[in-house]
């Protein structure tokens, strides 16, 4: 993807917060399509809510190396169509300030940057999945006795979501519907899955092997799975606010279903999205969309797995699977 040039640097494209989000600023280059090879129409996310579960076609080709390099390239215009170093710089440059100039600005005095720091990265490594505060409190302070008060890491927490850094996805708690316990808990998101691998310090290499990084907060699967669904969930938020829909997650209870991106429209109707790093979808894959539509029937209005794979199309159970090249607004 080739970005138009700007009238202004990295900079000043990042201090544009709160005025645009930092969501929708990283979502113009991140997942919008623009220069990816395939071809068209592709699937789009407001033909999906229509529930009309018309045809899904169209290819791409994007291989899971340029799906790493999309991640650490950054959506931020001004970012991404610097050279690496000069780009690893800038973003480093921008964590940095929010430490040592956006706390202060906000009345927060940050006494011990490096446990914020610490904090960052451990909420970095906890992406796309919905540790608890406290384990990332835990794995940002490994063996220390004299961790942050509660109340402090509560502050972090509330300013770095005021400066649009944190971006988590709220679990789904529909207002009528047949579930009694849901998870409320919320699944964590940084802005732009570009922060995250630099918190991290991890390069496509090391996204791309299977043993690294080694992360703070141990998770189930490899990092590049997480950053890869952190950029499908960059894309389908900023998408479903075009549509006037809302994006939530669900998790029940006893954790035994989950689904990755729940789209709800205003009539409480939704569209069920699940993220696989794989170029293909097997009956395992869509066990939990299944299992919903049996759930919800109607109110389920269609049903998807984003892939890395390079054709969109329909299975014979009616679920689309749709390359997230291919998806579009």
């Amino acid at each position: 993807m080739r970005p138009r040039s700007q009238p202004s640097g990295a900079s000043h494209e990042l201090d544009q917060r709160p005025r645009r989000t930092a969501r929708e600023t990283a979502v113009r280059y991140h997942g919008s399509g623009a220069g990816w090879a395939r071809s068209l129409p592709a699937p789009q996310l407001r033909e999906l809510l229509s529930g009309r579960r018309l045809a899904v076609s169209g290819g791409g080709a994007l291989s899971l190396v340029d799906y790493a390099e999309e991640i650490v390239r950054s959506g931020f215009p001004a970012i991404r169509q610097l050279p690496p170093r000069a780009r690893r710089a800038q973003l480093d440059g921008y964590l940095n300030r929010i430490v040592e100039r956006d706390f202060p600005e906000q009345g927060h005095l940050v006494r011990r940057p490096d446990t914020l720091r610490g904090w960052l990265a451990a909420y970095a490594a906890a992406t796309a999945t919905t540790s608890s505060y406290n384990a990332i409190l835990d794995a940002a302070t490994p063996g220390e006795t004299n961790k942050p008060a509660k109340t402090t890491t509560t502050v972090y927490r509330d300013v770095l979501s005021q400066l649009w850094l944190l971006d988590p996805v709220p679990g789904w708690l529909p207002s009528r519907s047949a579930f009694s316990r849901l998870g409320a808990a919320p699944k964590h998101h940084l802005a732009d899955p570009a922060l995250a691998a630099r918190l991290l310090g991890v390069d496509v290499p090391a996204l791309l092997d299977d043993s690294a990084p080694d992360t703070p907060v141990r998770r189930p699967g490899h990092l590049l799975g997480a950053l890869f669904e952190s950029l499908v969930t960059l894309s389908v938020r900023v998408y479903a606010q075009a549509a006037e829909a809302t994006v939530h997650h669900l998790r029940t209870w006893d954790s035994r279903h989950e689904v990755d991106l729940i789209i709800q429209r205003a009539d409480q109707r939704i569209v069920a999205l699940e993220v696989k790093l794989s170029p293909s979808v097997s009956d395992d894959d869509v066990r939990h969309l299944t299992w919903l539509r049996g759930q919800l029937g109607d109110d389920l209005l269609d049903a998807a797995v984003i892939t890395t794979g390079s054709e969109a199309y329909r299975r014979a159970d009616g679920i689309a699977a749709i390359p997230l090249c291919l998806l579009e607004p």
